[in-house]
């Protein structure tokens, strides 16, 4: 059984300047949409992410001095 799409696209040609301001006109129209998080939310997931990363430096920096002690030690 086929499915029939009742709505029919219109195409329009990249070349023509109208599409191009649309673009813009829509863009417009969908930032207004946004619903941004609260100060409060972003300081603490800014906070979160900040850990999160300094975390990873001192594990990261903590097994890169470990494998150059041990490949020294091995290589000697």
């Amino acid at each position: 059984m086929a499915v029939q799409n009742s709505a029919k696209k219109t195409k329009k040609s990249a070349a023509s300047g109208n599409s191009f301001i649309n673009f813009f006109i829509d863009l417009k129209a969908e930032t207004k949409r946004i619903t941004w998080a609260s100060k409060e939310k972003v300081k603490k997931a800014t906070a979160t992410v900040l850990i999160f990363c300094l975390i990873y430096i001192v594990i990261v920096g903590l097994l890169d001095v470990g494998f150059k002690n041990l490949f020294s030690v091995i290589f000697k």
